[in-house]
């Protein structure tokens, strides 16, 4: 794999995550299975007051965005959160929060500056405060 199909990659990995958290039905789906090991996806869907099927829909995208992995047992679908995608996001998002912090890190001593010279301004000569 080339570097640029290797990018590619982690980007549609990426988008379909992105996908995945953008309804908040399954980032509901995505809360309650971390706080469970793993669920039944009858029971995952009757708090969010859905069918079946719409639950399934639900699931299957979390699914491409490899979030959950379903294993049928009968007639019952489990349902486990696998993180790792998330652990991914969350690499990605940290480039852009350093960068964030750079520029606010900047933003305060530039404040600081300002201060400094306004307190000098004010002790200076002829000022009668």
């Amino acid at each position: 794999m080339t570097r640029r199909s290797s990018f590619r990659a982690a980007g549609e990995c990426l988008d379909r995550v992105f996908q995945a958290l953008a309804h908040p039905v399954r980032r509901e789906m995505l809360r309650r299975l971390a706080d469970d090991r793993e669920l039944n996806l009858s029971d995952l869907a009757a708090p969010l007051e859905m069918t079946f099927p719409a639950a399934s829909k639900h699931v299957r995208v979390l699914e491409r965005a490899n979030l959950v992995q379903r294993r049928v047992v009968g007639r019952s679908h489990l349902c486990r959160l696998d993180a790792k995608p998330l652990k991914e996001v969350a690499d990605w998002t940290e480039t852009y929060r350093r960068a964030w912090e750079r520029s606010l890190g900047l933003l305060d001593d530039l404040l600081e500056d300002l201060k400094r010279a306004e307190a000098t301004t004010d002790e200076g000569p002829g000022n009668n405060k």
